[in-house]
């Protein structure tokens, strides 16, 4: 037991070693990782600081020490090296400080502080760096200044040479600025001396400004050679003479008596002529801001001026012509309220108005004097000119709108009386229809010598009759009530009508029923129940029940002759017996 033990121990032992190597190794494994990394960080910011410090600002420097002939290039040869100095044994030292430190902790295996230093030499290097470039910029701009500088002269003599030849091409399109645009060209060709001059006193940090200068005015010149001209044609020629238009159009329609007023064209033309003489005076100092533009503003405005007044002329023509209609279509319609009005009490006696009629005619009468009214006002109006004619043309066509509407609600009203007379025509008219149909259903009732006449058919007669007496009274009443009336005649029509289809009706079923019991007879000795239906067929015929005595009689005989209806309307129809 003890044996066993011990072995156990024994191997406990020996895997608890070996995990601890293996933890020992990783741990080691991570450890060099890290610091391989912080190394390479750091290797890496020291060949940041050593391209500083090889940097090539030493020698620029030494090449302008050759040309310091002023004070202002000594002063500012000065101030560089100072800086230069700074950046060479403070702030390149500095990081050399920083470089070791950082270095020192991560051998201590502080890489928390390592990184944190790390960070900071980061940063440092950014701002020498920066400075070191921006020293290096200053510099080459006066060291490089000569072959910089001639280059760019070059160019803008090229462009000077440029426009100023294409200012003499067109000299007389500039008309009072050219004198100005010359003078310009002279300051410009000085400013090119100054420079020459600069140069030969290595003025370095003068030519800067008066490149600068130049590019600036050669600038200006192009605008100047481009605008110049369409600002002189506009302000000189083409204005001047749209203005002297519009003031003869202007005169000849006031002296026509157009009521212009609301245009202020005298205020905006002097306006106009303010504005172009402050553009003329800025001209003679090149000053050309918004000028082409206001100029184009002002044509377009003149443009939009003889359009109004254009459309002024239109307008006159359709403002008279549509005065001219609404004076005919007012006039047309008084002439018809007043004949109506006239003849109100007699159409009051002929016809029992409503009302509503009556209402309707008094709203529309007074309205049209409303309406004549406001017409009066507008010729007042067109008389004194003191609207625009856009402005009279919206006031006629608002009289006119309501004009139509008047006469629209009239219509319907002469439209209510004129039904009102066409009804009583046609009533007069349908009572001698309806006395013809009653008329002859009188004479149709003695095609046939009937045994008896049943008692409902008097009734139906006298109705109908009565019907027509009803009419008769209606027409006869002062005032008529149409409706009334259209009562009368529908019911009394309806009467008439039916009366004289009930009387073909029984003309018809009594002769077909006789014909049937004749017809018959044959065969009364040959059958007892037909000559039993016959006889009763015999007593309803007498009683003058005639469709139930040829029902009856048909029906019978049905049994014995077939089809024996047909025979009878046959013969009934050729007049046999």
């Amino acid at each position: 037991m003890d044996t066993m033990s011990d072995n156990f121990i024994l191997i406990m032992a020996t895997v608890f070693i070996c995990a601890s190597m293996v933890i020992i190794v990783v741990l080691n494994v991570i450890q060099s990782k890290k610091n391989k990394k912080y190394k390479k960080m750091i290797d890496n910011l020291e060949i940041e600081k050593n391209k500083l410090d090889s940097s090539p600002i030493a020698p620029e420097l030494t090449k302008l020490s050759t040309f310091l002939n002023n004070e202002k290039l000594s002063a500012k040869y000065d101030d560089w090296k100072d800086r230069l100095d700074d950046i060479k044994l403070k702030q390149i030292p500095g990081i050399n400080d920083m470089l070791i430190d950082a270095d020192y902790s991560l051998g201590r295996m502080d890489y928390k502080g390592a990184m944190l230093k790390i960070a900071k030499l980061e940063m440092e290097l950014y701002k020498v760096r920066s400075n070191s470039e921006s020293l290096l910029e200053e510099i080459k701009e006066i060291t490089n200044s000569e072959e910089k500088n001639r280059a760019i002269i070059t160019n803008l003599k090229a462009t000077y040479r440029d426009l100023y030849n294409k200012f003499n091409e067109s000299i007389n399109d500039y008309g009072v600025a050219a004198k100005y645009v010359g003078l310009q060209f002279e300051n410009i060709s000085k400013r090119f001396e100054v420079f020459e001059t600069l140069m030969d006193n290595n003025d370095y940090l003068e030519i800067i400004g008066v490149v600068k200068s130049i590019e600036e005015m050669l600038e200006h010149m192009k605008t100047v050679i481009d605008e110049v001209p369409p600002i002189v044609l506009l302000a000189e020629n083409v204005l001047p003479k749209r203005i002297k238009e519009l003031k003869v159009v202007y005169n000849e329609m006031l002296e026509k008596h157009y009521p212009l007023d609301y245009l202020n064209i005298d205020y905006n033309i002097a306006e106009a002529n303010n504005k172009i003489n402050d553009i003329v005076d800025r001209l003679k100092v090149l000053n050309l801001e918004d000028s082409l533009f206001e100029l184009k503003v002002l044509m377009e405005y003149f443009d939009g001026v003889f359009s109004d007044l254009d459309k002024e002329k239109d307008n006159k023509k359709t403002y008279e012509e549509a005065s001219q209609n609404l004076k005919a279509k007012l006039k047309a319609t008084n002439d018809l309220v007043n004949d109506i009005f006239g003849q109100i009490d007699e159409i009051k006696e002929l016809y029992d108005l409503s009302n509503n009629d009556i209402k309707l005619l008094n709203d529309v009468k007074k309205e049209l004097d409303t309406l004549n009214s406001d017409y009066k006002v507008l010729i007042t109006h067109t008389s004194n000119h003191t609207f625009a004619y856009s402005k009279l043309i919206q006031e006629i066509e608002g009289l006119s709108n309501r004009l139509d509407f008047l006469q629209d609600r009239l219509d319907n009203s002469l439209d209510a009386i004129g039904s009102m007379k066409e009804d009583e025509i046609r009533a007069r008219q349908q009572l001698d229809e309806i006395k013809v149909i009653l008329k002859d259903a009188k004479y149709k009732i003695r095609d046939y010598s009937f045994p008896v006449i049943p008692k409902t058919y008097y009734v139906e007669l006298q109705e109908a009759s009565d019907a027509i007496k009803e009419i008769v009274k209606e027409l006869g009443r002062k005032p008529i009530a149409i409706n009334t009336l259209n009562t009368r005649v529908d019911t009394a029509r309806d009467l008439a009508l039916k009366l004289y289809t009930k009387t073909k009706e029984m003309v018809n079923n009594a002769k077909l029923a006789e014909m049937a019991i004749i017809y018959g007879n044959r065969y009364r000795p040959l059958n007892i129940e037909l000559d039993k239906a016959l006889t009763y067929a015999e007593g309803l015929f007498f009683k003058g029940e005639y469709a139930k005595s040829l029902e009856l009689s048909v029906n019978s005989l049905n049994r014995i002759d077939s089809g024996v209806y047909n025979k009878i309307v046959s013969k009934f129809n050729n007049n046999k017996i």
